[in-house]
């Protein structure tokens, strides 16, 4: 039971995670603090937070656990902003989406006391923002990766994933650098390829006439287009060095398709084609697998 959980950011992430702590019953008072008031005003009258505080020293008295859900570029901010209140019983952990960044941020902003940080990532999202965004069940079997440090306690990085695993998550562990180089390529990419295509499409001379006839496969193809701006450009930047070495990797293959393309090659193409199907199929299959109940024991009693 956790007597006291703050929520830094109660949008899409902070708020599901506020919401899913509190349908597990698992906490007793969920206190909000963020930068515009009018997000706090709503996300206490949606009943996602019990109070809002009105100073960091307020959130801080008595807290069990601290969940940072801002973008990343303010992270090293919000966490020496709480570093004068930081009691010796409360564990602070984040939620954003490169850790080696974090990490750094967290090594400067908190000194001797990084021991209290446990770097975190849920794996699930939408592409709405804010605290009507929220949702109960947004972690629901999905996974939550922690990468904690060397100056962790067990008993903290136990405390962040009980409580992750309360909203329903699934918890992996990867080490800071690990996570970034994963997330660039299966994450961070998709969401650049995404904004640079509908970015694309809108600037061009009939793109009224594009997106009227866009259908349900570029819609699925942009959704995450969909997601915050000022989010996904501070995980970029973070990320920048992973990120760059997969757009490069992907524009060698968009150069080799453009050949295959040029010159007619069918086979070719069809080989690119049926490699990306089979590799998806393999991909959907072992995720229905691990999402499917077990089986019921039939063996004699």
């Amino acid at each position: 039971m956790l007597n006291k959980v703050v929520i830094v950011g109660v949008g899409l992430i902070g708020g599901s995670f506020a919401r899913a702590l509190r349908h597990a019953g698992v906490v007793g008072t969920l206190v909000g603090v963020g930068r515009s008031p009018e997000a706090m005003a709503r996300a206490l009258a949606l009943g996602i937070v019990d109070q809002v505080a009105d100073s960091m020293q307020e959130a801080m008295a008595g807290a069990d656990l601290v969940l940072v859900a801002a973008p990343v570029a303010q992270t090293a901010t919000i966490l020496a902003s709480l570093l004068p209140y930081l009691e010796a019983g409360t564990v602070l952990t984040d939620a954003g989406s490169t850790k080696s960044d974090v990490v750094a941020a967290a090594r400067a902003a908190l000194g001797g006391r990084v021991g209290q940080f446990v770097p975190g990532h849920p794996i699930a999202g939408r592409e709405t923002n804010g605290p009507d965004a929220a949702i109960v069940d947004l972690y629901h079997g999905k996974k939550t990766v922690l990468t904690p440090l060397a100056e962790n306690a067990a008993a903290d990085v136990e405390r962040v994933a009980a409580a992750w695993r309360a909203c329903g998550a699934i918890i992996h562990t990867l080490s800071p650098q690990e996570h970034d180089t994963v997330f660039a390529s299966v994450s961070h990419l998709p969401h650049l390829l995404a904004y640079a295509l509908v970015d694309d499409i809108a600037r061009k001379p009939h793109a009224g006439l594009l997106f009227q006839y866009a259908a349900s496969g570029f819609r699925d193809f942009t959704r995450i287009a969909g997601s915050s701006p000022e989010m996904w450009r501070d995980i970029s930047l973070a990320n920048q060095a992973a990120l760059l070495g997969e757009l490069d990797a992907y524009l060698a293959q968009l150069t080799g398709l453009r050949a295959m393309l040029a010159n007619g090659d069918g086979a070719a193409i069809e080989a690119v084609y049926a490699n990306a199907q089979r590799a998806r199929c393999r991909w959907i299959e072992a995720i229905e697998a691990a999402e499917a109940p077990p089986a019921p024991d039939s063996s004699p009693e």
